[in-house]
């Protein structure tokens, strides 16, 4: 279930949570079942992800990180299709439940627009790199990782507590959990860039791995200016500052981005991941 990555799918529905609990109540049922939600979307990818890439031979002894459950053989595929059946189930339902907690119907726009979109994180969740036509071997996940994992996750948890979005300045913290989300697939396409040649396109792929650093660079650096000027605008006191107590962490992360190459580069991945969430709860606290 590559339970490591949780943290960055919980990092953007948390800011936002926090922050629409500044002006709006939520019950401990409403927030329960959104954070299950995400974390079965979560789950759903990385099963989907692995039943893709194993399909498509893309997980082969080549892989410069983990081996997973399929490729050594701990499972079959009818096994595993199982299993993301379930997780489908699962995500079908306390998406529902949620969906009801937040409004206690599902015949208005409103609700009918969240259902529409848990189908759509769905879709998005297994055509990763199942189908025949995954948008991942395209080169389309850094798109689909920003909306659904900044956009979708900060301003979504935001709505499902107030039933709007009240400033448009929301949108900067979201854009801040997309930039470093997505840098999150960078680093982990950088990595694989030598396996995934053969079977898939990825961006470092297409502009080489020093211009995938330099994007890397960008992600992190644009995700901090946009908190910093979310900050700026609603600044009551020192406390919303408290989330630079990160920036080291992720000082140390482009370090290691620019200095590693290949297998050596995968502890910058769970670094940025909990650094990412850490920044999350500090900002939102």
């Amino acid at each position: 279930m590559r339970l490591r990555t949780l943290p960055l799918s919980l990092a953007g529905v948390v800011l936002g949570l926090l922050l629409a609990l500044k002006s709006h109540e939520a019950s401990c049922w409403l927030m329960a079942w959104l954070l299950l939600t995400t974390v079965c979307l979560q789950i759903l990818s990385n099963l989907s992800n692995e039943l893709g890439d194993f399909l498509k031979g893309t997980d082969g002894e080549q892989r410069e990180g983990p081996m997973y459950s399929l490729a050594q053989g701990a499972i079959s595929v009818k096994e595993f299709k199982r299993l993301i059946a379930v997780f489908v189930l699962l995500c079908c339902v306390f998406g529902a439940a949620m969906v009801w907690t937040s409004f206690g119907t599902f015949l208005a726009w409103q609700p009918l627009m969240l259902l529409a979109l848990g189908v759509a994180a769905i879709w998005a969740a297994m055509h990763y790199t199942l189908g025949k036509n995954p948008y991942g071997y395209r080169g389309l996940g850094d798109v689909f990782v920003f909306i659904f994992f900044g956009l979708v996750s900060v301003l979504g948890a935001y709505y499902v507590v107030a039933h709007t979005i009240e400033s448009w300045s929301l949108l900067l913290p979201a854009v801040t959990i997309g930039c470093f989300s997505v840098g999150v697939l960078n680093v982990n396409n950088i990595r694989d860039m030598e396996s995934d040649a053969a079977t898939r396109i990825t961006l470092p792929l297409k502009i080489g791995e020093v211009n995938a650093k330099i994007f890397q660079s960008v992600l992190i650096a644009l995700g901090w200016l946009c908190m910093a000027l979310f900050t700026l605008i609603t600044y009551t006191s020192l406390w919303n500052l408290l989330y630079f107590i990160t920036l080291p962490l992720f000082m140390i992360h482009m370090n290691m981005v620019w200095k590693r190459q290949g297998k050596a580069l995968d502890p910058a991945l769970p670094l940025l991941v909990l650094s990412t969430f850490v920044f999350a709860i500090l900002a939102g606290i």
